[in-house]
């Protein structure tokens, strides 16, 4: 059991930490900023999803002591790297294409493309399932009582639907930002 709370609780402090950094994406002032914030989230999300393939590969090679660890990160690590690594690859190589003038502002379609809601929610989600399965490993909350498991599962999903929708907003928000206004572009004609 000690082995299973400290895997599972160093597995979510990473997802943890990916959740707070993609929260921080759209934030960036500048475009470095934005790419050094891209690369990270992208080495820290892959070196979750590397380390939660290798428990999953370890459990089926004979340890399988360790696979409880890592069964409440299994769907949405599969979400995390069929959906957000590539919008963060694609973040990342749109903040670099400003690397020759590294204080350039981020631009408005670039900071919408960042807080997009498939990006950051599979991550959210992730680290959401860490915080459970580190209460879970601990004793703190008994899953095994369909009452409590109950509970538990409502709880989750008013949560994700809370940060999905501020992800939606947010997104939506920033993506106003970003598209051209006519009336801004047409300019009235003068007289020659």
């Amino acid at each position: 059991m000690g082995t299973e709370l400290a895997l599972t609780a160093a597995i979510a402090a990473v997802a943890l930490a990916a959740a707070g950094l993609v929260d921080l994406l759209p934030r960036a002032t500048t475009a470095a900023v934005l790419r050094r914030r891209a690369a990270r989230l992208q080495l820290l999300v892959g070196a979750l999803l590397a380390v939660l393939t290798g428990i999953g590969l370890a459990g089926l090679a004979g340890y399988g002591d360790l696979v409880p660890a890592v069964v409440p990160f299994v769907v949405p690590a599969l979400a995390v790297a069929f959906v957000s690594m590539r919008r963060i690859g694609r973040v990342r190589r749109g903040a670099a294409a400003f690397a020759t003038a590294p204080h350039t502002p981020t631009p408005p379609g670039l900071r919408a493309t960042a807080a997009h809601p498939l990006l950051a929610l599979p991550i959210q989600i992730t680290a959401l399932a860490g915080v459970a399965a580190v209460l879970a490993a601990a004793g703190l909350v008994a899953l095994t009582v369909p009452a409590v498991l109950g509970a538990v599962l409502t709880a989750a999903g008013l949560v994700v639907a809370g940060i999905g929708v501020r992800d939606a907003l947010r997104h939506s928000r920033l993506a106003e930002g970003a598209v051209a206004r006519p009336e801004r572009l047409a300019r009235p004609v003068g007289v020659l």
